[in-house]
């Protein structure tokens, strides 16, 4: 492990923020780095003050004079560098994600992989930042619109993808010529070390040295609030929880800046009489279990037809029976822990509340004990049969709780999946056409995602990500989200000799 960690240039004591040319001597207070595999400390990091935060935003500032002067094909490049960078330390990276986070060896590899793909779409859009030409209503004037970097960016990301949500948005934004400030979970703040600490390597290596990609971990108070106040940031990014997201949508929206959303998905997937279950089981085994359940696009909600609910309830079960719980860094794992034991306390309380409202848990919510197991975060994944007016049912818990829900018309499932305050992302199985397109119809699906016979998680990088109602409004990633992360321009350039106006308004003297 400690031979892993010096790879990545991870040591016993790591300064919490960094402007890509240099650490800072942080004076925050010391903030361990506890592995939820065994709750042993990995590392430890002295966490960013106030005043610390200061020479970053200060000096991002200053980098963004430099940054947008260079032509977006070159930052393009610097960014593909980048993304070889990090093919050369997937596997490290992707160990260390597993040891910080907790999810399965494969998935931390998979997140480091996403990075990757995420540069190498950002190298294609660096080629690709587009503006439009429109015919002028007045006689030769020419009319177009152009996109100009915003300026820093700040990067707030949650602990359930330690490194993937950064690089979905700064890797768009340094091809749009902006610099970045990220704020990581202070639950995984080894991973973003390590990251930023690649991705500054390669910026140094070709020239620039200091405040384009920085650094800074602390506590909200001293940290979090401050960035997400401070105007010369342009534009938060924000990945994290309904309350947080209304924060800093308060904090964001008194000062006039601009924002994206990423917040909680209760996520629905419809089964209709007419899907393929084998097909079905296998995605919702990994849409349910993935991540142990702490991903945005897990599977909360399993709306299902009443003649084919005991069915798909008994293979579900049997295939749960089946899932590998244990130390996610073995191949043989499917699911390991939970982020801590506060998580575990949270799932234990919403089975309880399931429980007390007539529900029924079909399988699993136990907390395992022995061995590595007492580490305290290792759930058994649990299936409950619900009514879908529990209070319960209209919450995320972020916890691996499948909500196994009848339905007896298209209608109602319809109704029922669109009766919850988040939006994030969809899914239906049916092999009926007509099904499928009412699901994806304006009448259907409320979500920013809506998924045909694939599970509502494992999204890919093509698509804008994102959701509707409480999950947030914003997109990041792909598809034209990198227009979020520029200031949009309209010119119109007079080569008559003349001085119409628009409207065919006549002012001045008869």
């Amino acid at each position: 492990m400690f031979k892993l960690l010096g790879r990545l240039g991870i040591k016993e004591i790591n300064p919490g923020a960094g402007t890509g040319s240099a650490w800072l001597d942080c004076h925050g207070e010391v903030l361990e780095s506890v592995s939820p595999i065994d709750g042993k400390v990995l590392g430890k990091v002295v966490q960013a003050s106030a005043s610390d935060l200061e020479q970053v935003v200060s000096r991002a500032a200053e980098a963004f004079i430099q940054w947008r002067a260079v032509p977006a094909p070159r930052r393009g490049d610097v960014v593909r560098q980048i993304g070889n960078a990090f093919r050369e330390a997937k596997k490290d990276l992707g160990a260390l994600i597993s040891m910080e986070m907790g999810k399965i060896r494969a998935e931390g590899e998979g997140e480091v992989q996403e990075l990757i793909d995420i540069c190498d779409f950002a190298v294609g859009q660096s080629r690709m930042l587009y503006g439009y030409t429109m015919h002028s209503e007045r006689p030769r004037h020419r009319m177009y619109e152009q996109y100009h970097p915003l300026g820093p960016v700040g990067v707030i990301t949650a602990f359930n993808f330690p490194v993937a949500v950064w690089s979905w948005n700064a890797m768009i934004a340094l091809v749009c010529g902006d610099t970045v400030v990220w704020k990581p979970s202070s639950k995984v703040p080894l991973c973003a070390v390590a990251a930023n600490s690649i991705a500054a390597r390669v910026l140094r290596e070709n020239g620039f040295k200091e405040g384009i990609l920085s650094l800074v971990i602390g506590k909200g108070e001293d940290v979090g609030e401050k960035l997400v106040s401070d105007k010369r940031i342009p534009l938060i990014s924000a990945t994290g929880s309904v309350p947080m997201g209304r924060k800093i949508a308060r904090a964001i929206a008194a000062r006039l800046g601009k924002s994206i959303l990423e917040l909680g998905g209760n996520n629905g997937l419809i089964v209709t009489p007419n899907a393929d279950l084998d097909l079905a089981v296998r995605a919702i085994l990994f849409g349910a279990v993935g991540t142990a359940g702490q991903r945005c696009t897990t599977i909360r909600r399993l709306i299902v037809h009443d003649s084919i609910f005991d069915r798909l309830k008994d293979a579900l079960v049997a295939a749960y029976a089946q899932v590998k719980i244990g130390n996610p860094l073995d191949e043989a794992t499917l699911m390991g822990p939970l982020i801590d034991t506060k998580a575990v306390r949270d799932m234990l309380n919403a089975i309880r509340e399931i429980q007390d409202g007539g529900g029924k848990v079909l399988c699993g919510g136990e907390v395992l004990s022995g061995g590595i197991y007492d580490a305290g975060t290792y759930v058994t994944p649990c299936i409950c049969e619900v009514e879908n007016d529990f209070p319960i049912v209209k919450r995320e818990t972020f916890a691996p709780i499948l909500h196994m829900i009848r339905y007896h018309s298209f209608e109602q499932a319809i109704e029922f999946h669109n009766s919850v305050p988040q939006g994030l992302t969809s899914a239906i199985f049916t092999n009926d056409i007509v099904e499928a397109e009412r699901f994806l119809s304006f009448e259907g699906s409320d979500c920013g995602i809506a998924n045909v016979n694939i599970s509502t998680s494992g999204a890919e990088i093509g698509g804008a990500f994102g959701g509707e109602k409480e999950s947030g409004g914003g997109r990041e990633s792909g598809s034209d989200s990198w227009k979020a992360y520029m200031r949009r321009q309209t010119n119109t350039i007079n080569w008559s000799g003349e001085m119409p106006l628009a409207q065919a308004i006549k002012f001045g003297p008869a």
